[in-house]
């Protein structure tokens, strides 16, 4: 069976690869993430990943900190991240490239937007670190930039909900879930899936948003094999 999507952009969550622990990084649900990972790659997709780095760094609840410098601390968050799930992945056998955004080349390549697509091509999942390399954007804006930069089909947000609500699910027990949505009514009904300049951007370059839980890391497979998981964000026709 060939998947519906040839070639996805995964945005994991820091707070993801902290499991129970809600810090730091548990290598335990890092294993059972990279396998359900690995499981949409052998079957032939095409894959890039951005990493959150809230496991480790929050730039806004860091109090006085000067804003720019606070995001430079995350940026860096990441790609302790975006090393950690390179390194498990590589140990399941999946041939992994880091880029990152800063300049660190001792332990990552540069962000080359052409150099990823040809390690997409090759075969291999490129994990994206350090956001877009600039403060004030968050690495939700990250993942809808580089879906657009490396022409994704589409882009799946892994989150610790299983979809979209109307409202918290985790504070209103009558929150109702969409099964389907337009990019569009995130923006103005302000839903809280992804910030508005990600949602924007989605929007503006026609990439659907897939939300699910990340629980079960087999939704990342039956996502991009096109099977009805979590929510549906599609670009407004």
């Amino acid at each position: 069976m060939a998947p519906t999507y040839k070639r996805v952009l995964l945005k994991l969550s820091g707070e993801s690869l902290a499991g129970v622990k809600g810090s730091g990084l548990d290598f335990d649900e890092i294993q059972k993430i990279c396998a359900g990972i690995k499981k949409a790659y052998d079957a032939g997709v095409q894959i890039g990943i951005v990493v959150g780095g809230g496991n480790f760094w929050r730039g806004r609840s860091s109090g006085t900190m000067d804003r720019t410098r606070a995001d430079h601390i995350g940026m860096l968050a990441t790609a302790m991240n975006a090393l950690a799930v390179a390194d498990t992945l590589e140990a399941l056998g999946v041939d992994v490239r880091v880029q990152t955004s800063i300049f660190m080349t001792q332990i990552a390549e540069p962000y080359i937007r052409n150099r990823a697509i040809r390690h997409l091509e090759k075969g291999r999942i490129v994990i994206f670190g350090c956001g877009t390399g600039s403060p004030f954007f968050s690495t939700d804006t990250a993942s809808s930039l580089r879906a657009a930069e490396i022409e994704a089909d589409v882009m799946l947000k892994a989150t610790m909900v299983d979809g979209v609500y109307d409202k918290d699910p985790h504070k209103h027990d009558d929150a109702v879930k969409y099964d389907t949505l337009k990019l569009n009514d995130v923006l103005t009904q302000h839903l809280g899936v992804m910030d508005s300049t990600a949602a924007a951007m989605c929007a503006d370059n026609s990439i659907p948003v897939i939300v699910f839980s990340i629980e079960d890391p087999d939704n990342i497979y039956r996502a991009c094999m096109g099977e009805n998981v979590g929510t549906l964000v599609e670009a407004d026709k």
